[in-house]
């Protein structure tokens, strides 16, 4: 998320952004206005929209999303998600003015699982290192 902002900023600075990126500012915004308000599927959890790619003729996007939870929430969630893609194609279509609504795929980001994984490994390394420091220290003392 920081990084889309920190992105935007830069973009802003430049004096233009893109008739592409600016879409996909307007569709992440609206999309997850849609999920969090407005989808009433029981199976969707806690559903971010990470981030999208969209082609430069404005005719395919890839949502990327993200869910807390177990795997079984997740695959749910994704199953929500898809079975309401018509749903959601259609409020975007009310919502944003385009000449085509762009066919829109989920897809699921896993990469702050990745990353939460890769702290926690780095965080036991830190411990295991501070133990050993420690035994080291009293093992000079004696």
């Amino acid at each position: 998320m920081i990084i889309g902002i920190l992105h935007r900023a830069v973009i802003k600075r430049q004096g233009k952004m893109s008739r592409v990126e600016r879409v996909v500012v307007a569709l992440k915004k609206e999309v997850s206005n849609i999920i969090h308000d407005e989808l009433k599927d029981p199976r969707a959890g806690f559903i971010t929209v990470t981030r999208i790619e969209l082609t430069d003729d404005l005719r395919y996007a890839k949502i990327f999303f993200s869910v807390l939870g177990s795997e079984k929430e997740q695959k749910n969630s994704k199953q929500a998600l898809e079975s309401a893609c018509g749903f959601i194609k259609c409020l975007i279509a009310r919502r944003i003015k385009l000449r085509f609504v762009p066919e829109i795929r989920f897809i699921q980001d896993k990469s702050c699982e990745y990353s939460i994984r890769i702290q926690q490994e780095l965080d036991k390394i830190k411990e295991h290192d501070n133990g050993l420091k420690k035994s080291n220290r009293r093992n000079q003392k004696k």
